[in-house]
């Protein structure tokens, strides 16, 4: 269990920080931040304590013969409660991800599987477009390209919200599909795959871009034809010299392109040194998000049977319709138990 001297830190901790903010004093967001992540801790702290001071008053009640048999009902009632106030308490103590409070960038493309993939990539831009509704996020397009069917070729996309990198953040790696594709004549079930990178939006203090190692390149927006064409230089490429990225954008104002292109390039820069501090690197990265072969999946969505299967926990749930429509609670929160599973396991 964590020591109680450390519980106290916290919360003397907590306690000056809502005082500085009371009083006006200090960088008041970064103290706002600071306290919208303590506060659930202290609650699960002041619980405990008072569940401790409860059971020390219990127990001195058993010499008291009048008191005894009320006394000792409460020491086994708050006794019986402490192993999951323990359990709860170490799981709001755990090392948090500081950039699980962040907007995030989503990225979707297409893998092995020709336009069925550009279809099942579309089906997934949907699915995480449902999801953000239902738990009030906004999901705004930055970047999308269409193949002639109405699948995508490429897809980035913002995801504004509370805890929303920290649920999406599962999201990242190879999603395969077993299905009858709509292109298909033969009534075969084909498999396809789909590659899905969540990073979290960072901000411009988190990295320095030396304007000498852009290229910026105009150009003139592709479209599926007639009144889409773009007949303006209006479109952004920037290449990163040093790392090699490219990041388009090709909205109608070519000072907004410029704005989004810098916005995922930060993002994808930030998220290549976030990978370097947690001794990840490109290798791990590669694991991560995969080359799109349908070998390589995080989870299988399987239309015949209904069902999809997370692979890296082995959960399998007969509600493949809902998921579609962008019921992942159930997913990601399983993800999420494991993670912190995880990290209690490496911590004991």
């Amino acid at each position: 269990m964590v020591p109680l001297d450390r519980l106290q830190q916290i919360a003397e901790r907590f306690e000056f920080i809502e005082a500085q903010m009371a009083a006006g004093g200090g960088d008041i967001a970064r103290l706002g931040r600071e306290y919208a992540e303590l506060r659930p801790v202290v609650e699960e702290i002041r619980a405990y304590r008072q569940a401790l001071d409860d059971l020390d008053a219990a127990r001195a009640l058993l010499d008291d013969p009048e008191m005894r048999e009320l006394a000792e009902g409460e020491v086994a009632e708050i006794e019986a409660r402490l192993p999951d106030m323990e359990r709860a308490l170490q799981l709001v103590l755990l090392p948090r991800d500081a950039a699980d409070a962040r907007p995030a960038i989503l990225e979707i493309r297409p893998g092995t599987g020709g336009e069925e993939a550009a279809l099942f990539a579309a089906d997934l831009m949907r699915m995480y477009q449902r999801h953000a509704e239902a738990r009030g996020w906004s999901f705004e397009v930055i970047e999308e390209q269409t193949s002639e069917l109405g699948g995508i070729r490429e897809l980035v996309a913002r995801v504004k919200g509370e805890g929303v990198f920290a649920r999406l953040k599962f999201e990242s790696g190879v999603h395969r599909v077993q299905r009858v594709p709509e292109t298909e004549s033969g009534g075969r079930i084909h498999t396809s795959a789909a590659t899905v990178a969540v990073l979290p939006e960072a901000e411009a203090v988190d990295i320095v871009i030396d304007p000498a190692d852009l290229r910026i390149d105009t150009m003139r927006s592709s479209g599926a034809g007639g009144q889409h064409v773009n007949t303006t230089d209006s479109a952004v490429r920037i290449t990163h010299i040093p790392t090699g990225l490219v990041v388009t954008s090709s909205q109608k104002s070519q000072h907004r392109n410029r704005e989004i292109a810098m916005e995922v390039l930060r993002a994808r820069l930030f998220d290549m040194e976030r990978q370097k501090a947690h001794g990840v690197r490109s290798a791990e990265r590669a694991a991560q998000v995969g080359t799109g072969d349908r070998s390589e999946r995080i989870r299988t969505y399987n239309f015949p049977q209904g069902r999809v299967t997370d692979h890296r926990i082995g959960l399998t749930l007969y509600k493949l319709d809902q998921v579609m429509q962008g019921d992942l609670d159930d997913l990601t929160d399983a993800l999420i138990a494991d993670a912190q599973a995880r990290l209690l396991a490496e911590m004991t």
